[in-house]
């Protein structure tokens, strides 16, 4: 394979040595495209090898604000200079590859990667854009990761495929999407039911029939139908505002 937000917080692999090693890359736009990837994921150690251009402002300009990252890196010649150190080794790959090497899908790959994190450093191998990792390179690797994809074109491109491995990491290490602690607190149980009372009121004044057999069976849908909706305070307060505007409209109106 070529080298294939949310508000949560550093995921528990961030201060883990998680290390993307980009092998013989050509265009540095990708360099800094897997940089900017990776700061969104909470990964911040990126080696390349052999690049062909690097540094470089192209690459900077791509990395947005993750330039620091590539402020950091470490450029190496060799692949075993880039896994110094490195206990667990990844590699991503498209291609078919004989049957001796053990391939993962990437959600399960990524799992023992945090897991294999915590007892030293790992490495995740990603190739060159038109080539790939060589056999020669994959010999490195403990496991061959594959990222599910189309068969008619199953080749990524090394940004997009380091983005979708750092998300999978990302995921193993626990960060979940958390929605920021709201302003407004939800409407209680007696806001509601001082809504319904309400809605009720305006219903009937508006000879709003329930004409269903029971004649429960509407305002027991429309309370399904708000308790859905999860209101807050402001929204409870917000309906029957409208309700109470349409009262008066009415009475403005006088009777029929």
């Amino acid at each position: 394979m070529s080298a294939s937000s949310d508000n949560t917080g550093s995921p528990a692999s961030a201060d883990a040595d998680i290390r993307v090693v980009l092998v013989g890359t050509s265009h540095p736009g990708n360099i800094g495209a897997v940089a900017r990837s990776m700061k969104n994921m909470g990964l911040t150690r990126l080696t390349l090898v052999r690049p062909k251009a690097f540094p470089d402002p192209e690459a900077t300009a791509r990395a947005s604000s993750a330039a620091d990252l590539l402020e950091a890196a470490t450029v190496v010649e060799t692949v075993g200079e880039a896994l110094a150190g490195c206990g667990f080794v990844i590699a991503t790959t498209s291609r078919d590859r004989d049957q001796n090497f053990r391939v993962m899908d990437v959600r399960d790959a990524a799992e023992r990667v945090v897991a294999e994190a915590q007892r030293g450093p790992v490495a995740m191998l990603f190739g060159a854009e038109r080539t790939g990792l060589t056999n020669e390179e994959l010999d490195y690797a403990h496991v061959l990761v594959r990222i599910p994809a189309s068969p008619i074109y199953a080749s990524l491109n090394v940004a997009m495929a380091v983005q979708l491995v750092a998300y999978e990491v990302f995921r193993a290490s626990g960060a979940k999407y958390a929605s920021p602690d709201p302003a407004v607190p939800l409407a209680s149980a007696a806001d509601m039911e001082r809504l319904y009372v309400h809605l009720q009121q305006v219903l009937d004044e508006i000879e709003f029939r329930d004409r269903t057999q029971s004649g429960t069976g509407l305002m027991n849908r429309i309370r399904r139908v708000l308790q859905r909706a999860e209101l807050d305070q402001n929204e409870a307060n917000i309906i029957r505002g409208i309700l109470t505007a349409v009262q008066a409209k009415r009475r403005h109106a006088g009777p029929r």
